[in-house]
This record gives C-alpha cells, sequence and structure tokens, in this order.
C-alpha cells in the first residue's frame, strides 16, 4: 500500500458537478462565525482551530473534500489528515473565493456576526489610530502600541497565522453556526 504525499485540488467546477451527483462529504475548516456567515450548501463544519481528523465525517461511497476561504487553511488541514493515516485528502483550490468566482451560488446567514478578518480590520485600526492620536498629542510612548499592532500584522501577513484571529474567534459571539 502506498501513501499519498501530494495533497490533491479539485476545481470548483468539478466539485459542483461531484456535489449535484451526490459523490461528495464537503467539510468546511472556516471558523464557526465564517461558515454560519456563509458556505457552500452541504457543507459540514470542522474548524482548522481545533481540527480533529477524527471528527471528520466521512462515508465509504462519497469522496471526502475540504474547504475554507482561499485554500490555505483546507490544505493544512489536508496535511494534517495525511499525517494522521488518511490516504486521499483533497481540498478545493481557491476555496470559497474561487467557488464564488465561478459563480456558483452559497447559502448567506444576513444575521451572522461580521467575518473575523474584518473584526480583525476593525480592532487593528482602532488601536493603531489610538497609539497614533495618543502619541503625537499624550505621550511620544504610546506610538509603540501602533508599532507592536503593525508588527503583528506583518507576522500575520508573512506567516499566514494572525493571534488576533484566533483570540477573536474565541469569543462567545464567533462560536455560532
Amino acid at each position: 500500500m502506498t501513501t499519498q504525499t501530494e495533497i490533491q485540488a479539485i476545481a470548483p467546477k468539478t466539485l459542483k458537478q461531484w456535489l449535484e451527483q451526490g459523490q461528495v462529504t464537503l467539510v468546511d475548516v472556516r471558523e464557526p462565525s465564517e461558515y454560519a456567515g456563509e458556505r457552500i450548501p452541504g457543507a459540514h463544519r470542522v474548524s482548522l482551530s481545533s481540527f480533529d481528523p477524527a471528527q471528520i465525517p466521512t462515508e465509504a461511497d462519497k469522496t471526502l473534500i475540504l474547504y475554507c476561504e482561499s485554500g490555505s487553511r483546507s490544505s493544512q488541514a489536508a496535511r494534517r489528515m495525511i499525517i494522521a493515516g488518511y490516504e486521499s485528502v483533497i481540498h478545493l483550490e481557491g476555496g470559497m473565493n474561487a467557488w464564488k468566482q465561478a459563480g456558483f451560488l452559497t447559502q448567506v446567514n444576513k444575521n451572522a456576526p461580521i467575518s473575523i478578518m474584518r473584526q480583525v480590520q476593525i480592532i487593528a485600526g482602532t488601536l493603531i489610530l489610538t497609539g497614533t492620536l495618543l502619541g503625537a498629542f499624550v505621550n511620544p510612548a504610546f506610538l509603540f502600541l501602533s508599532g507592536f499592532v503593525g508588527a503583528g500584522l506583518t507576522f500575520a501577513g508573512v506567516s499566514g497565522t494572525c493571534a488576533m484571529a484566533m483570540l477573536l474567534a474565541k469569543l462567545p459571539y464567533n462560536q455560532q453556526g
């Protein structure tokens, strides 16, 4: 028996066809608030932040497909599944972004909380603005707040890991879904 060392990717068009034929178990690895806000119809949720391959719903006669917003988190989840011993792991290439760009429908909940990344942008922007204003008008030491947040955003962009987003995901209103 050989094991897979590469993660397989599927195009949105192929996924759409397989979904219509009932051949797929689809798993969304985004956070609860993201899933609650918008998802591909029929998807189950197993968030990457608490990902355990044993939680993945599998059906013997269906192909398992993982997806996230852009394909980054679903490829991380796929790697974890390979390490756990799964032989066939496929993720949606380009994630939800590619799915929507292909013109395929999503299930939208207008009452869901705003996305984690928008929450990060609001909080980071507010902290930077506050640090800058306090640094200019109260004490220059407050500029370190802006620098600290800027460094955190730079690290998040380079590493693909955002500490603020992980903290926000743990808030009760972001656990819906």
